[in-house]
Order: C-alpha cells, then structure tokens, then sequence
C-alpha cells in the first residue's frame, strides 16, 4: 500500500471532506483564474445536435461489408473532426458496466482511514490521490482520484487495488481485461481507417507488451461549480482512452474549435477519445483533443477513465507510411516514459504539452 505523501509540495487535503465541509465558499487554491472558469448552460445537456458523435458498432463484425464500411466512414470521420466519439452495442455487458461504476462509488463513499492506507505519491501517482503535478501553490482540481496500474504484467499489483469493497479487486481483474480487448479491436479499426496494415498501430505501440491503467474520478458536489473545474483542460498523454462516465450527471466537456460541448453521455456507452501518442504516431492526421471536466453543485459524479497505452520504453513516432514529402515527420521520437515524466511535472495544461514537441519546419 502507498502511504508516503512527503513528495507533495503541501500537505494533501481531500476535496471530498471539502464537500462536505464548504456550505458557499471555496478556497482559494482551487479558484481558477477567470479565463479558465466554465461557462456552464441549463440548456447545454437537453441539445440533442450537440454533441459528440454517437457510434453503434453493433454490425461491425457482421457479414454485410456495406454495414462494415458506414461504420469504418464513423468512426474515421470522428477521430479526424472530433477526436471524441461515444460507441454503443461494443460487446462489454452492461451489468460489468454498471458493477464496476457502482463499485467504486462504494470505495470513494469508505471511512477516510480505510481509503488514506492507499494514499499515492508523485513518484508513481498509484492509489489515492487528489491533485496532479508537483508545482508548489498550483490551482488546483475539484476532484479526488484512484490510479492503478492493469499492464504490464510487471506493474500490476493486486496488493495497491482496494480491498474494499470485497468485490472491488475481481471487478477491476475483468473489467480491464474486456476494455484491453476493446481497445485492440478499434486501434485495429483506426489502422485500415488511416490506409495502414490493420496491426500497424498495435505495432507502433509495441505489439503484445502494451500499457494499460485505470483513473477512477470522484467529483463531490462544489458550492461554487462556476468557479473551479473537477479536472483542467487537457489533451490525454497516453494513446487512446475509454471513458465509463457518470451517465446520470454529465460533466465532461470537449472543445469544439473555439467552444466547449458539454457531452451527454449515452447509457451504457463508452465515450473513445484520441491521446497524444496516437496523434504522434499518425503524423497528426488524427488528433487528440483538448477537454475538461464540470462539478455539479449538489451532485457527486464517479467515472472511469481506462487509459490504452504504447509500451513505456520505446521510441514514438510517426509511422513511416505516413511520412511523405508533403508531409514530413512532425514529431521527434520520445519513449511514452519520458512524456508522461514531461507531463507529470507540470500538470494539465491543455493542447501545449504535445504541440511543444512538434519539430521545428
């Protein structure tokens, strides 16, 4: 279990005993500044033309090439224009859906003595935690997390999953071992999507001995939601995500040229976004996209976010296919290890983490 928090810069403080402690206020270290502040629309969640694509795979995997290829022009069009697209009928059982969110809603709900024996430190970020990066008087977010490692075979440790609820550690076990297998259908999708061989992504991350985590996010309820953020804007460091959100309380916003789209979660969907090194190893011809994530003033939201990583210590960088004349290589090569230190030490901060590698023309 990790019980060192000496790394922090200040002592850590748990935004869900915030909750339950602020009645109108919060304090000032999570206040962003007021270009950063939501602007949040009652009417923004009912907007049914807006919102990300929603993507029914149901006959992806069918005998009918006509309903294969619709499906294929989806998912394309999606990851070029949005970089976010929900998918419906994937092939995970709703029930593990549902077991596996309300599970960790129970975890987050334990007594504080319970959840602070998995306290994470900035050295590896696993367990429980509630703030990223390590800069001294940073803003922070208005949210609590658990981090855990599912691949490699090397970093997983059953001993730093929750022990509670009982069922906690069988659920993660299954749930990540259906998402891995989701994860590779669609980098399989996104490869013919690009004009490459169907593994050719799945061997730009490294074949078999890929990387996988798990981020669940608690965002207890916030007084002043108008004035802070339950996560910072940020493009996702890793290759690819699959987000389970809370599909009662939407929170999740994705920027849409210059405005945000508060996402309404579909039922029993995952919501797929694009990350930094699918962008990298597609010589931006898709890319990963800028999002945030809204607090409710009155409702706590759980989602899980399921990271789908290249493996850590080998170089990315644009498949060579993708390389051309026209289109030279934008990226220089850099282990997924050395990005994920670079973002590490300076938190979220939008789009600029991966923009400031793009080599100079």
């Amino acid at each position: 279990m990790l019980k060192n928090q000496q790394d922090w810069p200040e002592p850590v403080v748990r935004v869900q005993s915030l909750s339950e402690t602020c009645i109108d206020s919060i304090p000032q270290n999570y206040i962003k500044p007021s270009s950063h502040r939501p602007s949040i629309s009652p009417t923004s969640f009912d907007d049914a033309n807006c919102n990300i694509p929603i993507i029914d795979l149901g006959g992806l995997w069918g005998a009918d090439q006509h309903v294969t290829a619709s499906i294929l022009t989806q998912i394309s069009e999606a990851c070029k224009d949005w970089g976010f697209f929900q998918i419906t009928n994937h092939g995970v059982s709703p029930d593990l859906m549902d077991k596996a969110r309300e599970t960790w809603r129970q975890f987050f709900h334990l007594p504080m003595d319970v959840k602070q024996q998995y306290a994470n430190s900035p050295k590896t970020y696993e367990g429980y935690g509630s703030r990223l990066g390590v800069e001294k008087g940073a803003i922070l977010d208005w949210s609590d997390y658990y981090y855990l490692h599912y691949l490699p075979l090397s970093l997983k440790d059953h001993n730093k999953w929750p022990s509670l609820p009982p069922s906690c550690r069988e659920v993660i076990e299954e749930y990540g071992r259906e998402l891995v297998k989701l994860c590779r259908r669609l980098l399989r999708l996104f490869s013919i999507n690009l004009g490459l061989d169907e593994k050719s992504l799945e061997n730009g991350f490294g074949g078999e001995d890929i990387g996988a985590c798990l981020r669940v996010n608690f965002y207890p309820s916030c007084p002043r939601p108008d004035l802070t953020l339950g996560l910072s804007s940020h493009s996702d460091p890793g290759g690819m995500t699959m987000l389970l959100p809370d599909d009662q309380v939407p929170g999740l916003q994705v920027r849409k040229c210059h405005d945000w789209i508060t996402v309404k979660p579909q039922r029993h969907a995952f919501i797929v976004n694009i990350g930094d090194q699918i962008q990298v190893l597609s010589n931006a011809m898709y890319k990963s996209v800028e999002h945030r994530v809204i607090v409710n003033s009155d409702k706590e939201r759980v989602s899980l976010a399921f990271f789908y990583n290249p493996k850590s210590d080998i170089p990315i960088e644009p498949i060579k296919e993708l390389v051309t004349e026209d289109m030279p290589a934008l990226y220089p090569p850099m282990t997924f290890d050395e990005y994920r230190l670079f973002i590490r030490t300076r938190g979220p901060r939008g789009k600029s983490q991966v923009e400031s590698l793009k080599s100079p023309t």
